[in-house]
C-alpha cells in the first residue's frame, strides 16, 4: 500500500473534525468569552488537545480575529526572548494566541510568555494540567471515539473493533499511538 492510501496517513488523520464532547464550538466559544478569552484546553497527550487549537483558529477567524498558532516541543525551536518580544510588539486586541505544548514551559518561561502575549485579545493553551489559566476544555479519549474516528477513516466491519479497542488500552488512551500503530498494521498488509 502506498502511504498516502494507508487509511491512517496524517493528511486523513489532519482532515478530521474534532468533536468536543459533551459541549458545541458554540457553547465553548461562549464559554471562551466568560473565562475573559484566557483559558486552557488540558489533558493527556493524544487526546486531542493540539486538534482543537488548530480547528479552534478558524473559528477565531470567521469572528475576526487573528489567529496565531505557536508550539513548544522537540520539533518546534523553544521560544526564545527576542522572539517573544517581536510577537509582543505586534498583538493587539485582535489577536488570539494559542499556545500548543505549555507544560514545557518553565516557571521563568511562563513568565516571560504570559507578559509578552498581554496585549493580545485572547490566548488559549495546551496542557497535560490544569492551573496555568482557567479551564475551558478537558479532552479525553474512550474506546467509542476511537472506533467512531477509525470507522470513518475506514469503513471497517465492527469485527475489527476488538482490534482497536485492544490497542487503546495498550497506549491507554493515547490516540496519536493508536492511530500509528494502525498506520503501521495497513502498511505491512
Amino acid at each position: 500500500m502506498r502511504a498516502r492510501d494507508n487509511p491512517f496517513a496524517s493528511h486523513r488523520l489532519h482532515a478530521m473534525a474534532y468533536r468536543p464532547r459533551g459541549a458545541t464550538w458554540d457553547a465553548l466559544l461562549a464559554r471562551l468569552e466568560t473565562l475573559g478569552r484566557r483559558a486552557a484546553v488540558v489533558g493527556p497527550e493524544g487526546s486531542g488537545k493540539t486538534t482543537f487549537l488548530e480547528q479552534l483558529a478558524p473559528r477565531l477567524r470567521e469572528r475576526g480575529f487573528s489567529a496565531h498558532l505557536l508550539r513548544v516541543g522537540p520539533d518546534h525551536p523553544p521560544l526564545a526572548a527576542d522572539g517573544l518580544a517581536a510577537l509582543a510588539a505586534g498583538l493587539g486586541a485582535g489577536d488570539f494566541v494559542l499556545l500548543d505544548g505549555a507544560e514545557r514551559l518553565g516557571v521563568l518561561a511562563w513568565r516571560r510568555f504570559e507578559r509578552a502575549t498581554r496585549g493580545a485579545g485572547g490566548l488559549v493553551l495546551a496542557a497535560h494540567a490544569p492551573g496555568r489559566l482557567p479551564t475551558l476544555l478537558e479532552t479525553a479519549t474512550d474506546p467509542g471515539l476511537l472506533w467512531e474516528l477509525v470507522e470513518e477513516l475506514t469503513g471497517w466491519p465492527p469485527a475489527r473493533r476488538a482490534e482497536c479497542d485492544a490497542l487503546f488500552a495498550l497506549h491507554r488512551g493515547d490516540l496519536r499511538k493508536v492511530f500509528r500503530a494502525l498506520y503501521d498494521r495497513c502498511a505491512q498488509a
